[in-house]
């Protein structure tokens, strides 16, 4: 298969200030894994083109768009919410991050790639039309989605594994049941939204603090195997958040780095089913340097089929 490895040097660029976990060493410490375990020659790389106004503004309110752009700092950094900054490259890594996502969908449909993994930051899920949350400044998945449905696809479906709910990717396709979200996530936990949904295309698998391997693994194999089964999705991107891990204090969750590539073979298994192979994927959360090199090889690994 090829995998293509999509990112560009802005997004090592996006500055959050020193004590922030959302750093540029999170990019190191993958690409230096994906080194290690021998798995980067093996990639076919792509620089992220930009997301454009349009592509943007399908998920994002244009009045949003233009007060992120207003803000955006010559220098220095500014806070767009209680969690979110913005350095002078940080405008630019955004962009980018969601440009990726718009060129993966585009190598797999046009059979440039099977599948694809976007190494980018800022992350996106918890992005919402009109608001920055979390990290995430752009919902790339979302704009990913929207592109894909714009390029004449009718059923595309996210997989969301980030320990967090990814609940601006839900606000934005909540009404639009040609995208399906599947999400195992902990509960009660941050972002602290609602789970009730009268909306069958939003499927929830919530955990609970402490929950291991076992607990992560009969969730996925109950409710998203087989709500993505009865969708019969002809695309499949992943919010592929690591910090369920349990060596990543940004959550409490227990999971183990053979569990990513688990989950991630399973959405392979249906992606071969409805979508032809395609998977698009795209890194969220995962903050212990470490840990999230070791699990985002698994996922590459599975992503590839080896």
């Amino acid at each position: 298969m090829t995998t293509a490895y999509i990112s560009h040097p802005a997004c090592l660029q996006h500055e959050t200030g020193s004590d922030h976990p959302e750093s540029p060493r999170r990019l190191y410490a993958i690409e230096d894994a994906l080194i290690s375990d021998g798995l980067m020659n093996l990639l076919k790389r792509v620089d992220a083109p930009r997301a454009t106004r349009e592509q943007l503004c399908r998920v994002h309110s244009t009045e949003s768009l233009d007060e992120i752009e207003r803000r955006a700092p010559k220098s220095g950094l500014v806070t767009l919410d209680a969690d979110t900054l913005m350095g002078p490259e940080s405008l630019e890594a955004a962009y980018r991050a969601a440009g990726a996502m718009v060129q993966g969908v585009d190598m797999v449909i046009h059979n440039e790639a099977d599948t694809v993994f976007c190494g980018i930051r800022p992350p996106g899920h918890h992005a919402g039309r009109s608001s920055t949350m979390g990290f995430c400044i752009f919902n790339n998945v979302a704009v990913g989605a929207a592109h894909a449905l714009i390029a004449g696809l009718d059923r595309v479906a996210i997989v969301d594994f980030d320990v967090h709910h990814g609940n601006g990717t839900e606000s934005i396709f909540q009404s639009d049941n040609r995208v399906m979200l599947c999400s195992v996530f902990q509960h009660p936990f941050y972002p602290y939204t609602s789970l009730v949904t009268d909306s069958p295309h939003i499927v929830h698998s919530p955990l609970n603090a402490g929950a291991y391997s076992d607990d992560f693994q009969q969730a996925v194999q109950d409710h998203l195997l087989p709500a993505l089964h009865r969708f019969r999705p002809e695309l499949i991107l992943v919010s592929a958040g690591f910090d369920a891990h349990f060596e990543d204090s940004m959550g409490q969750l227990n999971l183990l780095d053979s569990d990513y590539y688990w989950i991630t073979r399973k959405i392979m298994e249906v992606a071969a089913q409805h979508a032809g192979g395609h998977v698009v994927s795209t890194l969220e959360g995962g903050y212990e340097l470490h840990a999230l090199g070791r699990a985002a090889v698994q996922h590459r690994r599975a992503l590839m089929c080896i």
